[in-house]
């Protein structure tokens, strides 16, 4: 029994040796991360040696069809984020190529995205005019921002952050700004000056007033884009069926504009590479954008890290969470400086990516210089782009935002996560994109964490038909217990807020039970026990001893005996009442018992029992034979 018994000292360097490492103190322990970090950060990228002439090939031709879908994408994304057009190409080029440099992923692709252009779009609308120097400067210093965020989370190692927050966040948000985007575009679509959607009365008002005086030619357009890109992708999936659409809307543009029409059309570009260019770090202005820029941080994280995730899966490659935030992070603060608004990684991009049957992150670096090529060609044909064949296009866009699949699949098999979804989506079109992201995690952690602070404490016996000393439920398997022992098992973890809960079990303990005085409190194996949960052991070891009798713990792990020993728990309880084995424990707790109750006891559960006073009496007394231990 001794062999283990320790001072914290003592347990620490144990612990050192079982685990080949030392316990280092926190900032030592960020230190490590910093340097590990910067080690992987800087060392050659494990798809380098994937690298050869038949990966090159394939690789420049996934790009270029990846170039192709940032053409119109690039517009799109530009026009719902309140942008020129041109910045939905800066956001492509510049953080395109640090992120495939810098992330893990081999197969995602990192550029302007739809939730993204939305969020920033409804983190700026309310303090700038959309369009305007002000919003463009203020979108582009959001990406420092936001990489500022991403970088730090990635460098402290918190790339399995995001599996904290429920993919309902995600569904429901997408939803909301799906319909906000499509509604937004309706104004383009019928060409009418109608009011915001964010102010849905107001809207719905504007809209039914201004419905008969619709331009046609506008809803042809629109219509057309639709249409022609629906049947495009029905064709075939792999055909740039967003760029089809557009060609198709401008052409049919230019003939109506020789009809008379009056469209308007997205204009001139006057320069489609990104320079060079410091954003506006002014404190006044990061002050006024850093909450959005958290939320859309971490959007931003979301959103990457699930679709590389998905890219993952399909490629068997091995991701790196903590790399593929730096990656991001790097991309949006890098692109801050080349004038690109917030960017992650991109559903459609990447998918498109790994059908034309990219290898290596090469081939998200190639479209990024192929757009750059096609831009230098084409930049003059985009002043014949009609909006409303644009904003059809959109309607695209958000259409595939919305995963019917999904939201049938959470209505039907979880209350929790309908509940989740549902409120960040009304808190989507009803309140705002960025406090909608605020509900949904919130949200999402206060039910989890609900869940997790209702652990559950068993009162468990050895089984006689079991082999060794198994333990199953007294209750449910209808097994005798020690009159003066009681032994529980708890499932889940002790920490601060399992306390109270575990608490209010303890009185219930010891109100419904005072006979069994003395109690074994086995733990998880995997438990991490923090100063709350120690104080709580402390505190019912005391009233247990006032009662006349003591609380001994099984634990699973000499981590958690150092953690014991370092809260004062091992000492406060004695050596003695800190085990690694139930076996061990039953050992050391059956002499402490009282032995005029053993002289009389019939039940005999524990083969400790044969030594105690009376168990000679008993054997006689049992007329079957059997033992009557486990």
């Amino acid at each position: 029994m001794e062999h283990w018994h320790a001072t914290g000292s003592e347990i620490e360097s144990r612990q050192r040796a079982e685990l080949g490492e030392e316990t280092l103190t926190p900032g030592a322990q960020v230190r490590r991360a910093l340097r590990q970090t910067r080690k992987e950060l800087f060392s050659r990228p494990d798809w380098v040696r994937l690298v050869n002439a038949q990966t090159l090939r394939a690789d420049l031709l996934s790009g270029l069809t990846g170039a192709s879908l940032v053409l119109p994408q690039g517009i799109a994304f530009a026009a719902i984020a309140g942008l020129p057009p041109e910045y939905g190409f800066y956001a492509s080029i510049v953080p395109t190529i640090i992120a495939a440099l810098f992330g893990s992923s081999w197969h995602a692709v990192t550029g302007a995205t739809t939730a993204l252009s939305a969020l920033v779009f409804g983190a700026l609308a309310g303090g700038f005019v959309p369009g305007s120097p002000e919003f463009i400067a203020a979108a582009i210093s959001m990406a420092f921002l936001v990489g500022l965020f991403q970088l730090l989370l990635g460098l402290l190692r918190m790339g399995t952050l995001v599996d904290f927050v429920s993919h309902s966040v995600m569904t429901g948000f997408v939803t909301g700004a799906a319909l906000l985007i499509a509604t937004s575009q309706l104004r383009h679509v019928l060409n009418l000056d109608l009011p915001r959607p964010e102010d849905p009365l107001a809207f719905v008002r504007g809209l039914t007033l201004g419905l008969p005086q619709a331009d046609l030619a506008a809803v042809a357009l629109s219509v057309t884009a639709i249409v022609v890109g629906l049947l495009v992708k029905r064709i075939d999936r792999r055909l740039p069926h967003y760029l089809v659409a557009l060609l198709a809307a401008t052409l049919l543009g230019r003939w109506l504009s020789h009809e008379g029409a009056q469209l308007d059309t997205v204009g001139s570009i006057s320069s489609v590479l990104p320079v060079p260019k410091m954003p506006d770090l002014s404190p006044g202005l990061l002050r006024d954008i850093v909450s959005g820029s958290f939320a859309v941080a971490f959007v931003g994280l979301l959103e990457a890290v699930s679709i590389a995730r998905a890219m993952a899966g399909k490629s068997g490659q091995m991701l790196d969470g903590n790399r593929e935030f730096i990656g991001q992070g790097a991309a949006n603060l890098v692109g801050s400086f080349f004038q690109a608004y917030p960017v992650s990684a991109s559903f459609t991009r990447s998918a498109v990516n790994y059908d034309s049957g990219a290898r290596t992150p090469l081939a998200a670096i190639f479209s990024a210089l192929l757009l750059v090529a096609i831009l230098l060609l084409i930049a003059p044909l985009f002043s014949y782009v009609p909006i409303a064949g644009l904003a059809g296009v959109i309607l695209l866009v958000a259409w595939r935002l919305v995963d019917f699949r999904e939201i049938r699949h959470i209505w039907q098999s979880s209350a929790v996560e309908t509940v989740i979804a549902g409120a960040t989506f009304f808190s989507t079109v009803f309140i705002s994109l960025e406090f909608a992201i605020y509900t949904g995690v919130i949200l999402s952690l206060l039910l989890f964490l609900a869940r997790i602070a209702q652990p559950v404490i068993a009162v468990v016996a050895p089984d006689p038909t079991a082999p060794s000393r198994h333990m199953r439920s007294a209750r449910l398997f209808d097994l005798q217990e020690c009159p003066q022992l009681m032994i529980t098992a708890m499932h889940g973890p002790l920490y601060f807020g399992t306390v109270e809960a575990t608490r209010r079990d303890f009185h219930r303990f010891r109100t419904e039970r005072p006979s069994q005085k003395h109690i074994l409190f086995m733990t998880p194996s995997s438990s991490e026990m923090d100063l709350p949960a120690a104080q709580l052991l402390v505190e019912e070891a005391r009233k247990r001893e006032e009662a006349g009798g003591s609380l001994h713990l099984k634990i699973g792990s000499l981590r958690a005996l150092n953690k014991l020993a370092r809260f004062h728990v091992v000492k406060t309880l004695g050596r003695s009442r800190v085990h690694l084995s139930k076996r061990d424990a039953i050992a050391e707790i059956i002499p402490d018992l009282d032995p005029e109750i053993c002289r009389t006891c019939q039940a005999r559960i524990f083969r400790e029992c044969a030594r105690q006073p009376g168990a000679e009496e008993a054997q006689a007394e049992d007329q079957t034979g059997k033992p009557s231990e486990s």
